[in-house]
């Protein structure tokens, strides 16, 4: 992917707005908005700015492998891949479809992108 790093900026700006400290109403952590279960699978302390960053990273960047799609990995960070895998792509859910677009418009807005 290009622009890896404004992608993942762009994630983080939607996710969390750059509170280190926010913390979602189910449950997800910090910067990243990992879950709890997520982070004890990357083995990080959601708590730790510096883990959070670490783990939101590598699990944005498996999703990109493992999806081969900007939008399904988005989808996938928001909704589970296990939901992108059963509706076959992005899931019908507002808020799913609403993350996707709005780190989209993020992204382009970092990249420059006016259109």
């Amino acid at each position: 992917m290009t622009d890896w790093a404004l992608f993942y900026r762009a994630n983080i700006e939607v996710e969390s707005a750059y509170n280190p400290g926010a913390l979602s109403p189910v449950g997800a952590i910090g910067l990243g908005q990992l879950m709890p279960e997520t982070a004890r699978d990357l083995v990080v302390d959601p708590h730790n700015m510096a883990q959070n960053l670490d783990g939101s990273a590598r699990y944005l960047l498996m999703l990109l492998e493992q999806f081969g799609d900007p939008a399904l990995a988005l989808a996938a960070y928001n909704a589970g891949p296990e939901a992108v895998t059963r509706h076959g792509g992005i899931p019908p859910f507002r808020e799913t479809q609403g993350h996707v677009a709005r780190v989209t418009a993020v992204f382009q807005r970092l990249r420059g992108d006016l259109s």
